[in-house]
C-alpha cells in the first residue's frame, strides 16, 4: 500500500479486530442485527408477507420472531422473569411455537419494525446490567435439570439464532427486490422508523 492511500475505515457495525471476549461476542451479535435490519427494512406489508414456494417463512414473520427471541432471551432465559410487555398484551403464551410467524400477517410494517427495534433496545440494556453483575461465566436461569448455562452460552445461542434467520432473510429479500450481499454498503444507515413503512400498494400516500 502506498503512503498516499487512505486506510480502510470499518463501518460502525464491524466487530473489533482484537477485542476482549465480551467485545467480540457483542460485536458479532450487533453485526448480525445490523445485517438483519438491512435485509428487512423499508418494505410494504405485501412484501413482508411474501413467501417462497417451498417455505412458509416471511420477512415479517422473521422480524416478529427475532423480536420475541430478543425479549425472551434477556428475561426468561437470563433471569427466569416473565417475558412481559408487549408480548402479554399481544397474546403470546408460549404454547404455539409458530405464533409469531403466523400472526405477523396481521401486523403493519410499522408495528413489526417497532417490535423488533424496541426489543433490541431492551436487550442492550438488560445485557449491560447483567455484565455489571458479573462476567460471561455467571450462571443464568436457562439450563438442563440442575445444571445452569452461563451468560456466554446465552449470547452464543442468540448469535446462532441471528445467523440462521439472517440467512433466511437474505433469500427472501433477494426474491422481493433483488437486494443481496453479505453486509450493508459502508455508507448505509438505518432509516427512521417512519420511513420504513411505505404506503400499501395502490395507496397514493396522499
Amino acid at each position: 500500500m502506498s503512503g498516499g492511500e487512505d486506510l480502510w475505515q470499518p463501518p460502525p457495525w464491524e466487530p473489533p479486530i482484537a477485542g476482549s471476549e465480551v467485545e467480540q461476542l457483542i460485536g458479532a451479535i450487533e453485526r448480525q442485527r445490523t445485517t438483519f435490519q438491512w435485509k428487512t427494512e423499508g418494505l410494504e406489508a405485501f412484501d413482508l408477507r411474501k413467501r417462497m414456494e417451498t417455505s412458509a417463512l416471511t420477512l415479517g414473520g422473521l422480524v416478529k420472531h427475532l423480536a420475541l427471541v430478543e425479549d425472551y432471551v434477556f428475561t426468561t432465559k437470563l433471569t427466569g422473569a416473565p417475558i412481559g410487555e408487549p408480548w402479554e398484551t399481544l397474546g403470546w403464551d408460549g404454547d404455539d411455537g409458530d405464533w409469531e410467524f403466523t400472526s405477523a400477517v396481521e401486523d403493519s410494517p410499522r408495528d413489526l419494525y417497532g417490535l423488533w427495534l424496541g426489543a433490541v433496545g431492551r436487550s442492550r440494556v438488560r445485557l449491560e446490567e447483567a455484565l455489571r453483575r458479573g462476567g460471561l461465566d455467571q450462571p443464568v436461569h436457562m439450563g438442563i435439570g440442575n445444571s445452569h448455562a452461563n451468560l456466554r452460552r446465552l449470547l452464543c445461542d442468540l448469535l446462532e439464532e441471528y445467523g440462521r434467520h439472517t440467512g433466511h432473510a437474505d433469500l427472501l429479500r433477494e426474491a422481493v427486490d433483488g437486494r443481496a450481499g453479505e453486509d450493508p454498503p459502508a455508507d448505509w444507515r438505518p432509516a427512521p422508523l417512519d420511513d420504513r413503512s411505505p404506503p400499501a400498494r395502490g395507496d397514493s400516500g396522499a
